[in-house]
């Protein structure tokens, strides 16, 4: 009686709690009231990561766990199932499945498109149809056992399902993959939130880009706030729905690992947890996470294929970083189990469904734990649901969801899963004949022995018999259906055996022999299939294995491991351009220490310095570039309302750009990364220093003023565009000044309601941004050209108390230059560039020289990454078009910029104690002929020529490392895909969309 009591007290307390069947649905006919007990004997259990039961029993009843052990007793009744030589283990847990809610379809618009500011969609929702916090899964799931099936087949038994659609997706579902009824299937219907930056099937304008989308879901919190606590002014059930989601776990499906920092950023802000749904390229980060380390990750197993690479042209159109990320990729789950970072596999993103086994087990191969990716599989996915009491492991109480393999699902090649038990309830994946029965086996036939080989490969079998003396015989076989034949021929003739399994690798029947009698056989397993001395396989290869110290930042050619050193350098005997008073200064020496100026002077003492002959060299401050498209991710334009104020390009800073590096190659150390010029009011810049392979909130000049970007002129009232777009208020230049008047109304108004109820007045992040304009905390860049509309925003500006800060382009510059300096607005120009469209008709090359000898503060910017990277050569121009001095001329990229930047304290010139943002030049940085050996942002060396010809040696070599890597793959039979070409992400002014290629044919 001893023995059965921890069952009886079990079975009681499921007799209490589940006993009487609580049916809501009616039964056509006499129900089954029976208790349906199942018990798993013999069986290799792994009831929780790390933890297993050999010889073990799994006593289930009615979908539940009974108990697991080793000494569990068999009810009366029960169907018992010898898994002698079986594992068990928890059913996999997916968590970023479409299942049974993939064919969804959210309101569109109608079918002759056109501009679409709001949502289409009816009833008392919110303004953004990418937005809908409402909707939910449940509502809408529908069992769709093909693709449940699937899930099954790769170990999974239960999902959290949602609409993969919008920024702000609705709830998701968490179910159970079996047949039955929606209903029995349904274990929580609303058990998540979910967010993406893309706005899916949407095809309202709002938002075009990806900061457009970071922007509208930042202001949705905002609105959410308010909604909950003045609510009763509107019903907006989208609203509702975002707070009633507060409290449930908020997944974030993410495309590139960038996007953690975004997301991460986004998160702080709101004051939102996210469980992120990663890309598989987490590692590429891992060490610049910091402060915006992701707490907990969902990453798939999305290995790519290796690149065919015969053809040598082709192979130069493969990256280095799609070579690396190939090499790097099964590594990403080893790479972030080592760093502690939390994480649970998906099966999604995947190519094929059927990779999904055959990729776990690589990634268990290239160094994750067994442990580990169990955990990642059950445990994990269950904790971050907070459904840790119902699934994820094996015990009393939980669900019964589990799979039984023939063998180590994590290690074994050969080892299927052969069931998947969900909610209690059997699903056959592969009936157990199916296991490759490869090996080598002894066979005695009649007394006489032989060796058999099987082999086995891709799924087809070969055998062959081979005698004691090792003569190979001509031998042929089949096994279907657990029954295995064999036919070989001996000295005697042809022999005929068939036969079965009788016990685990273990074979006996019966046959005829060449005589015709009647022969008993027997086959025993005694090991693995031989291979043959040559594999194939390289052993140098077999024993490398990439670590996080191989990863590079960024990871793209030219990327480092490991940050170039704040150094203590003395420049000795340069020419020295200080912009200061004391101007150029020949055979002079600079000493920087900890990332700043310490000295400047003849015969300075290196005290411990590393010193650097620059005799004959010109030694010059870091180039500052005014006016700059480069290194933004998702679109530079927020085009698709007259203001985009609430935009932000410090959320989608892409510290990937190679533009970064060509830039430090021309001596351009800071730059202001600037929204379009789409329509009047813009988006908020950013600005940056060139700090090469930094994360993007490290590469942020710390403490800069804000800046906005506002547009004048022929793009913002559309004079060239599509006609999808050219309904979009304003249409002349009329209504641009009255975009002006209206918003600037709008922001003194709200300040004000905002300083006299704060708690009433929604917080409006777009009205904020122009709100700080009048109160002198945020100031305008303005991209302009005639002379007309750059009076027209002077005097708007001084009717509302502020000044602009800078006409941007200001081509016409020199028509109001008087007024202009008057007014105390800068200007950032081109050197010669004109009749590129028709509003730059009268644009002249003389422009920037007029403006300076007008006492207006003149930059030259570049606009445009080639540009960028000869603006030493813009700057000389300005010599030529009227007659600047030298020193002038260097300052229309060097000091004049960090002025209209407000950030002349530190960068712009060489003096004692500012930045040590240097360029040490070959010649006079004027001359066309001047080549930027070295640069320094912060003291640090991100560039020279030394090095840049050591990294291109560097890449060719690692190229071609990877390449014969590739190539052996390919010879081992492993599928490759072509190359794809490589794409440049780069913007220009008036670009409309959230990619690269969308090219405008102007850029300016």
């Amino acid at each position: 009686l001893q023995m059965y009591r921890p069952f009886l007290f079990s079975f009681l307390m499921f007799f209490v709690v589940g006993g009487f069947s609580q049916e809501t649905f009616p039964t056509n006919g006499p129900a089954d009231e029976r208790e349906h007990y199942h018990v798993f004997t013999n069986a290799t259990i792994v009831t929780s990561p790390g933890q297993v039961i050999e010889n073990g029993n799994l006593v289930i009843r009615d979908g539940k766990v009974l108990s697991v052990g080793g000494n569990s007793s068999v009810p009366d009744g029960a169907v018992v199932h010898n898994l002698e030589g079986k594992m068990i283990y928890p059913s996999f847990i997916e968590l970023n499945a479409e299942y049974g809610v993939a064919d969804v379809k959210l309101p569109m618009d109608p079918e002759e498109r056109g501009p679409q500011p709001n949502s289409y969609k009816k009833g008392a929702y919110g303004w953004n149809q990418a937005v809908h916090p409402e909707m939910n899964a449940a509502n809408h799931f529908v069992i769709d056992d093909k693709n449940a099936e699937q899930l099954r087949k790769q170990g999974f038994g239960s999902a959290l399902t949602h609409i993969k659609d919008g920024i702000s997706r609705g709830t998701g579902a968490f179910v159970a993959l079996g047949k039955d009824s929606e209903n029995l299937q349904m274990l929580d219907a609303k058990a998540s939130h979910h967010f993406s930056f893309d706005k899916g099937s949407s095809t309202q304008d709002y938002p075009s880009s990806l900061m457009g989308a970071i922007a509208l879901l930042r202001q949705s919190h905002y609105d959410a706030q308010w909604y909950k606590n003045n609510g009763t002014e509107q019903t907006n059930l989208s609203l509702q729905a975002w707070n009633d989601n507060k409290e449930l776990p908020a997944f974030f499906e993410i495309d590139d690992v960038l996007d953690i920092f975004r997301a991460e950023k986004l998160a702080k802000e709101i004051n939102m947890d996210f469980i992120l749904i990663g890309n598989g390229d987490e590692y590429q980060k891992i060490k610049q996470f910091n402060n915006q380390r992701p707490e907990q990750l969902v990453i798939p197993l999305n290995f790519p294929k290796a690149y065919n690479v015969e053809d040598p042209l082709e192979a130069r159109m493969v990256s280095l970083k799609e070579m690396k990320h190939w090499e790097m990729a099964p590594y990403n789950s080893v790479f972030l189990s080592e760093n502690n970072v939390p994480f649970s596999i998906t099966s999604t993103k995947l190519e094929k469904d059927a990779d999904f086994i055959t990729n776990l087990q690589k990634a268990v191969k290239s160094g994750l734990s067994e442990e580990n990716a169990l955990k990642a599989l059950t445990e994990m996915p269950a904790k971050m649901l907070g459904k840790s009491e119902m699934v994820g492991s094996l015990s009393a109480g939980k669900v019964a969801n589990f799979i039984i393999t023939d063998g180590n699902l994590f290690h074994d090649e050969d080892s299927k899963i052969l069931e998947n038990w969900i909610l209690g309830k059997q699903y056959v994946i592969n009936k157990e004949e199916d296991k490759s029965i490869a090996g080598m086996y002894n066979l005695s036939v009649n007394g006489q022995n032989y060796d058999l080989s099987v082999k086995d490969k891709k799924g087809k079998l070969t055998f062959e018999v081979v005698e004691q003396d090792s003569t190979k015989l001509k031998t042929k076989g089949s096994f279907q259906n657990g029954s295995l034949s064999l036919f070989f021929t001996n000295d005697e003739g042809r022999v005929r055996l068939s036969g079965w399994e009788s016990y685990k690798n273990s074979f006996n029947g019966s046959g005829v022999n060449a005589n015709g009698q009647t022969v008993s056989w027997r086959a025993t397993k005694k090991g693995d299939v031989e291979t043959s001395e040559d594999s194939g396989e390289d052993d140098d290869e077999m024993t490398e294995h990439p670590t996080i110290d191989d990863v590079i930042y960024p990871f793209v050619g030219y990327g480092w491991t490991s940050q170039p050193e704040q150094e203590a350098i003395l420049f000795q005997n340069a020419t020295v351009w200080t912009n200061e008073e004391d101007g150029i200064l020949e055979n002079t020496d600079v000493l920087i220490r900890n990332g700043k100026i310490q000295r400047i002077g003849e015969n300075l003492s290196a005290g411990g310095a590393k010193v650097i002959d620059a005799s004959g060299k010109h030694l010059t401050a870091g180039i500052v570039d005014e006016h700059s498209h480069i290194s933004i991710s998702g679109g530079v334009n927020e085009g698709t309302q007259s203001s985009s104020a609430e935009v932000r390009i410090g959320d989608v800073v892409n510290s990937e750009h190679i533009g970064l590096y060509r830039v430090l190659a021309g001596g351009v150390t800071t730059s202001q990364l600037l929204h379009g010029s789409a329509n009047p009011i813009g988006g908020q810049s950013a600005i940056i220093k060139s700090r090469w392979g930094l994360a993007p909130e490290k590469m942020k000049f710390e403490a800069a003023d804000e800046y906005i970007k506002f547009a004048l002129g022929e793009n913002v009232k559309q004079s060239n565009w599509g006609s999808d777009y050219d309904s979009r208020f304003p249409q002349t230049r009329m209504g641009v000044e009255q975009v002006y008047e209206n918003y600037f109304t709008l922001a003194q108004e709200y300040a004000k309601a905002r300083a006299e109820q704060p708690n009433k007045t929604r917080r409006n992040l777009e009205l904020e941004a122009l709100a700080e304009i009048l109160e002198k905390e945020r100031f305008i860049t303005c991209h302009s050209y005639v002379q007309s509309e750059i009076n027209m925003l002077m005097h708007v500006a001084e009717r509302f108390g502020f000044n602009v800060n800078t006409f941007t382009h200001i081509l016409e510059g020199y028509k109001v230059a008087d007024k202009m300096k008057e007014h105390g607005v800068g200007g950032s120009t081109f050197s010669d560039w004109w009749a590129y469209k028709y509003e730059v008709i009268d644009a002249i090359p003389y422009n920037a020289a007029m403006m300076v000898r007008e006492g207006v503060v003149t930059a030259i910017n570049s606009d445009d990454a080639e540009m960028a990277r000869r603006l030493n050569q813009e700057a000389a121009k300005t010599i030529k078009y009227g007659g600047l001095s030298k020193e002038e001329a260097w300052k229309t990229v060097t000091l004049n910029p960090a002025k209209l930047l407000h950030i002349d304290d530190r960068v712009g010139s060489i003096k004692t104690g500012k930045d040590a943002d240097l360029v040490l030049w070959s010649a006079d940085p004027l001359s066309i002929y001047a080549i930027a050996e070295q640069t320094y942002v912060d003291g640090r060396k991100y560039f020279s020529l030394e090095d840049d010809a050591k990294r291109q040696k560097e890449i060719e070599a690692e190229r071609e490392r990877i390449i014969q890597k590739m190539l052996n793959a390919k010879k081992k039979g492993e599928k490759t895909q072509p190359p794809k070409g490589k794409e440049d992400n780069y913007y220009s002014c008036r670009q409309l969309g959230s990619t690269g290629t969308q090219t405008i044919k102007h850029n300016h």
